[in-house]
């Protein structure tokens, strides 16, 4: 392995964003006792614009451009994403090198007066950041009022705790590594609220010519999380994915089989199609292709036409 003293890891400024880059350089250190790990903290697009909803604004790319510019003039050697954060259509010179074992990748209820969404009265407003989460709760529970949510996570409880919500849906998985588990009052099953593709999972991003990272980085990689990711945003990437779209894609590794589901739905929930498909692991890609051109036979490309043309 060449011998590298110094790396420098490229992240957003957000709280959760830097427990993110922190985990990662402090595995780093662990591994490569000698080596040095900075980090470089960025204002990303997506902190910057909070008054309208990524939909509306240019969905995932918005959380990488800054740090991906790092990378190019030489600022950072690898940058730090919440892997559904990450565009699945990823073209050259960057390359996403390593993805890490996943945390819980469910969706959590949290709610200073009700423990469920089963519990909400008629016309309770309920704020999300995303059209996957809204798309599925307006189907489920129609009475409700589905309202945007933008700002970073202390930002989105913090705007609950002042009563412009009656709950607000957010990821398990940014609850827990900061430590604010205890405002989760119920988990979501992935039943009810299939995740977006990548959910729970970090990804590493370097330059393709960075080869000299490769070796450096494999120990953290998860070869589960990065089998059932690849067929997540096989889906995503066939679908065309982005924050523009109500798609939702999760795969489960059992008994050396790989399945994935997925959904695209109208974002006014009315109309959902749903495919499911399994295979062997080392077919991953080949099983969300397979998945996503379900979801297109059924009729789930008249939804992204209309999205796209703005119908």
């Amino acid at each position: 392995m060449t011998q590298i003293r110094k790396l420098v890891i490229a992240t957003r400024a957000s709280r959760l964003a830097l427990w993110q880059a922190e985990h990662v350089q402090s595995r780093l250190q662990a591994l490569y006792p000698g080596m040095v790990v900075d980090l470089l903290k960025l204002s990303t697009r997506g902190d910057e614009i909070l008054d309208r909803s990524l939909s509306k604004v240019g969905g995932k790319g918005l959380f990488v451009k800054e740090l991906e510019n790092a990378l190019l003039d030489g600022r950072a050697d690898l940058a730090v994403h919440s892997l559904k954060d990450v565009p699945v259509d990823m073209q050259a010179p960057f390359e996403l090198s390593t993805i890490l074992e996943r945390a819980d990748c469910r969706d959590a209820f949290v709610s200073n007066h009700f423990a469920s969404l089963d519990a909400l009265l008629p016309g309770s407003v309920v704020g999300t950041s995303s059209l996957r989460r809204e798309a599925q709760l307006r189907a489920r529970f129609p009475h409700l009022k589905i309202e945007p949510l933008r700002g970073n996570l202390d930002t989105r409880l913090s705007k609950l705790d002042q009563g412009q919500y009656a709950a607000i849906i957010l990821a398990v998985a940014g609850l827990e590594r900061l430590g604010l588990a205890d405002r989760i009052r119920s988990y979501i099953s992935v039943d009810d609220s299939l995740p977006a593709a990548g959910q729970g999972a970090l990804g590493i991003e370097i330059l393709q010519k960075r080869s000299d990272l490769l070796e450096l980085l494999t120990p953290l990689s998860c070869h589960k999380t990065t089998a059932c990711a690849l067929a997540e945003r096989a889906v995503s990437r066939a679908l065309g994915g982005s924050c523009q779209v109500p798609l939702a894609a999760h795969a489960v590794i059992e008994h050396q089989q790989l399945t994935v589901r997925a959904l695209v739905a109208q974002p006014d929930g009315q109309t959902i199609y749903r495919a499911q498909g399994s295979g062997l692991v080392a077919d991953a890609n080949k099983i969300g292709q397979s998945v996503a051109d379900d979801l297109i036979a059924q009729g789930a490309g008249r939804i992204l036409s209309q999205i796209s043309s703005g119908a």
